[in-house]
Parts: structure tokens; C-alpha cells; sequence
């Protein structure tokens, strides 16, 4: 089985960024690979002018790549910000603002996942008032996405790098996808499985697999040490990969990696040119 069994997209948040957002696209289908993924790419807009939303929408329909993914407003990502929608005052406004252009431009490309990054503790706030704010937001997030038949991704980020962030093990993760889906009764709200986050937190990755498999709408890898590509660290990433497809996972998974001190398109070596098409 092996990497030549999966679904793979380019996240062009972290790839290709070498290049102006509005060329990643078609430097994703140059190397080969027919879907990708994106953060919000307005960092500083939730609701950019309507020539900039089309702008991307033919940047990627002219490249003849899928979007298959696509992050909520989250504030300054990369950056200090881990998310908007449980920050109380004006980012939870914008995240609100946010949700039906993220919604309305994954539906006209056909993307049916929407990625909600929970946002940071803040100080002097009640966490309690921050989960109870966030839930509000998530049922609205989800509602959204049943809009457009899309589902709505809760993503675990890990304790080194984002230590303000509250969801940094697959348990508090997969906790809020129930508490959503108890909440709308809509049952969209899938849990994220990054890998490499969660291996930075020191999980039991094959448990967790074992574990919440059967919630998990969306797949994201990098190596571990260093995020980079497959191979680079001493992840057993083609193993993960076989047991999630042998527990039932059938979705895509996102190349969420640094290429390190070289172009994007040259680290893809560890994929044979033959398997980046969605197959």
C-alpha cells in the first residue's frame, strides 16, 4: 500500500508560497498533483473585495486543480494568531463576517471542507466564556457548511508551537466535534488529523488512529523533526497512512510541509510524479 494508495492536495499556504498566491496553482498542477488546500489567504481581510475572491477562483480554475480545503478567517496565520472564533470582541466579529464568503467561495469551486482553527486563550478571559463563545461560532460555521454539503474540520495544533492554543491533544479536538454535532444535530463536524501536530504533542499516533478514525474528515502530514517533507524526519508516515486507510479513512490527505532551503516543486521527491494525481 503506501503513499501510492492515498489521495494527496498541496496546501499553498505553506508550499509554492515562494510565488504570488495567485500563481501557486498552476505551480501545483506544473508538479503533477490535481488538488489543493488553503488557509484563509486574506490574513488582514475576512471579507476581501469580490475582485479578489474571483481573481483566485480562476487562478485555480484555470489551473485545472481541485480546492479541497479551506480555512475560516484566522487571524494572522502564520503568525501570532491560532484561529479568531473563541476570541471574544472584534475577531469573533470578523470571524462571523467571515463565514458565509468562506462558505459562498468554497461552493462555487466545489470544496467540501471548511477548516475552523479555534484561536488562543486569552488573558484576563474566563476560558469558560471563550468555549462557550466558540461553540456559538462553531454551530454557526457548521450550518454554513451544511449550506454548501461541505464539512466542517476541528483541528488539534500542538503545545511547543501555538502554547496558547487549547486544543493540543486528539481527545480535545475530537470533544468539540461532539459538542458541535450535539449541538446542530447536523453530524458534519469532522475532526483534523495532523500528524505531525500530534506527534509533536507526544501522542500515540496508531491509537489514535484506532481511536477516532472513524471521525476524522481530513488528513494532514508533515515529518517530525522540523515539518518538512516525508522521509526528512523519523515519522513512519507511509505506515500511518495504511492503518488510517485499513481503520476506513477514505478522504484526502494534505501535504502540510515546509520544502526547507529549496523551491517547492523540488520537494516532492519522496512521491513518485506517476501518484500526485488524485486518483
Amino acid at each position: 500500500m503506501g503513499f501510492a494508495e492515498q489521495r494527496f492536495n498541496v496546501n499553498l499556504s505553506i508550499l509554492f508560497t515562494e510565488l504570488p498566491l495567485l500563481e501557486r496553482p498552476a505551480a501545483a498542477a506544473a508538479a503533477g498533483f490535481t488538488a489543493v488546500e488553503l488557509w484563509w489567504p486574506w490574513v488582514d481581510s475576512p471579507t476581501p473585495e469580490r475582485s479578489e475572491l474571483d481573481a483566485l477562483k480562476k487562478a485555480i480554475e484555470d489551473a485545472g486543480v481541485q480546492l479541497t480545503g479551506l480555512n475560516f478567517y484566522a487571524g494572522q496565520l502564520p503568525g501570532p494568531d491560532r484561529g479568531a472564533l473563541s476570541v471574544p470582541g472584534e475577531e469573533s466579529e470578523r470571524f462571523r463576517a467571515n463565514i458565509d464568503v468562506a462558505a459562498d467561495l468554497a461552493a462555487s469551486l466545489g470544496c467540501r471542507a471548511l477548516n475552523a482553527l479555534y484561536g488562543n486563550r486569552v488573558e484576563g478571559v474566563d476560558p469558560a466564556e471563550q468555549d462557550a463563545l466558540a461553540l456559538e461560532n462553531l454551530v454557526l460555521a457548521a450550518r454554513a457548511a451544511d449550506r454548501i454539503g461541505a464539512i466542517l474540520l476541528i483541528e488539534t495544533l500542538n503545545k511547543p508551537e501555538s502554547p496558547l492554543y487549547p486544543l493540543v491533544t486528539a481527545p480535545a479536538g475530537v470533544g468539540v466535534v461532539d459538542r458541535v454535532n450535539e449541538a446542530t444535530g447536523l453530524g458534519n463536524a469532522k475532526f483534523l488529523m495532523d500528524l505531525y501536530h500530534l506527534s509533536m504533542n507526544g501522542e500515540d499516533l496508531p491509537s489514535v488512529i484506532e481511536q477516532y478514525a472513524s471521525k476524522t474528515g481530513h488528513v494532514q502530514i508533515a515529518d517530525n523533526p522540523g515539518r518538512g517533507a516525508p522521509g526528512t524526519g523519523t515519522l513512519p508516515l507511509e505506515e500511518l497512512l495504511d492503518q488510517l486507510t485499513k481503520a476506513g479513512y477514505e478522504g484526502w490527505i494534505g501535504l502540510e510541509y515546509k520544502p526547507g532551503d529549496r523551491p517547492s516543486a523540488e520537494a516532492f521527491e519522496w512521491l513518485p510524479a506517476e501518484q500526485r494525481a488524485a486518483h
